[in-house]
């Protein structure tokens, strides 16, 4: 067990640290601003630089790295926000993946080198007005008719929906009641029949756009099937177990970020005469916040470590996204004291790390979900919460 990276991932990390701070600040205040996505233009740049698709198979465009680099990078990225680290996020731990386990050869080669260099975007629309947490209540339907499947229903709270060019849609395949109906299958966003919402206002991810998603009479050839109903969901829900890995790093990001900056304010703010980093009530905090910190790194990396011949287990995965995700809402919420106003100032990015730890706790499965898995997993069972 070495808890040391590697000269080849310190030097990652340091190639993707220096890009983040020298050139995306000013791309993240302008995208919290405007509430629109990274252009295509910075996603094929980040595809040049060798920041998308870190893990993704080489014969499939990716570096063929492990996991652990491809999270080393996005939480460079999300430390400056997670508008600007969401193409990382998709093309390494997003849906992508899914399609790269499961998809058919044709699929596949269609799509994964076209996100990894930069031209194409997929998003995953999973959740509906009626299920989120109890994922297995939607209804979103796909039926075969000859060489098309026609799918009807509507998705909500879809990152990147009306922007991004295709998306892995968890829809029922077959009339089977629960799980065992679900598969998911690619819709490009000209697929005939496929609507989006407006932009959804929400209290944070300004950047990483969310809509509804409508099907009507949406047709879809059969080989954008990635998953078939029937055993399908675990095949699915195993896949994302590398996104909660994405999402808890996306909330260490927050976190880390956090401690970064105020690190350096504690230091040249002074009050009473002496910076406010000499005070042991400011000691004690920062002591608090890097353990957290080092914590919830340490969870994640032990998930997406042993997850390398294959994909996370559950158990791992919702530990790290759970304690992630706990502890960026303190960190950022301790940050914000230490620097006061300047914390709560729009002018500063502190407070909108703090809208986005809160965000990352509801997405991708809430909080208290995941504490639900992890019993579930440690106790060898599953908890039907219908009974």
């Amino acid at each position: 067990m070495n808890f040391k990276l590697t000269e080849d991932q310190l030097q990652l990390q340091e190639a993707a640290r220096t890009f983040a701070r020298a050139e995306l600040p000013a791309i993240a205040a302008e995208l919290e601003r405007d509430n629109k996505p990274p252009s295509r233009a910075l996603v094929k740049r980040y595809a040049e630089m060798g920041f998308l698709g870190i893990n993704v198979s080489s014969d499939l465009g990716g570096l063929g790295l492990g996991n652990i680099e491809a999270l080393i990078v996005l939480e460079e990225f999300g430390k400056i926000s997670s508008a600007v680290g969401f193409p990382i996020f998709e093309s390494s731990v997003g849906p992508v993946r899914a399609i790269e386990h499961f998809a058919s050869d044709t699929l596949k080669k269609r799509v994964v080198p076209a996100v990894c260099s930069g031209d194409m975007v997929v998003a995953v629309s999973m959740s509906e007005p009626d299920a989120g947490s109890a994922l297995t209540d939607l209804k979103t339907k796909g039926v075969v008719k000859g060489d098309k499947l026609i799918i009807n229903g509507t998705k909500r709270w879809c990152s990147g929906g009306g922007h991004s060019d295709a998306y892995v849609v968890y829809c029922r395949l077959s009339d089977d009641p629960g799980a065992k109906g679900i598969g998911a299958v690619l819709v490009e966003k000209d697929a005939p029949g496929i609507s989006f919402g407006p932009n959804e206002e929400l209290m944070g991810f300004r950047g990483v756009p969310s809509s509804d998603i409508n099907f009507d009479d949406c047709e879809v050839p059969l080989d954008n099937i990635i998953v078939q109903a029937g055993g399908g969901f675990k095949k699915l829900m195993e896949a994302f177990d590398l996104e909660r890995c994405g999402n808890a790093t996306m909330s260490l990001a927050q976190a880390s970020g956090a401690l970064e900056d105020v690190s350096v304010y504690v230091q040249e703010r002074k009050q009473f005469g002496k910076p406010i980093a000499e005070f042991q009530a400011v000691q004690i905090k920062l002591a608090e916040m890097q353990m957290k910190i080092e914590a919830a790194r340490l969870l994640i990396w032990r998930a997406a470590s042993l997850a390398e011949d294959g994909l996370p287990s559950v158990l791992h995965s919702s530990t790290g996204k759970c304690f992630a995700n706990t502890i960026a809402r303190e960190v950022t919420g301790d940050a914000m004291q230490l620097m006061g106003a300047y914390g709560y100032s729009k002018e500063f990015p502190m407070e909108r790390r703090l809208r986005d730890s809160w965000g990352w706790g509801i997405a991708g499965g809430a909080i208290d979900i995941q504490k639900v898995n992890i019993a579930g997993a440690m106790l060898g069972r599953r908890f039907d919460q219908r009974r």
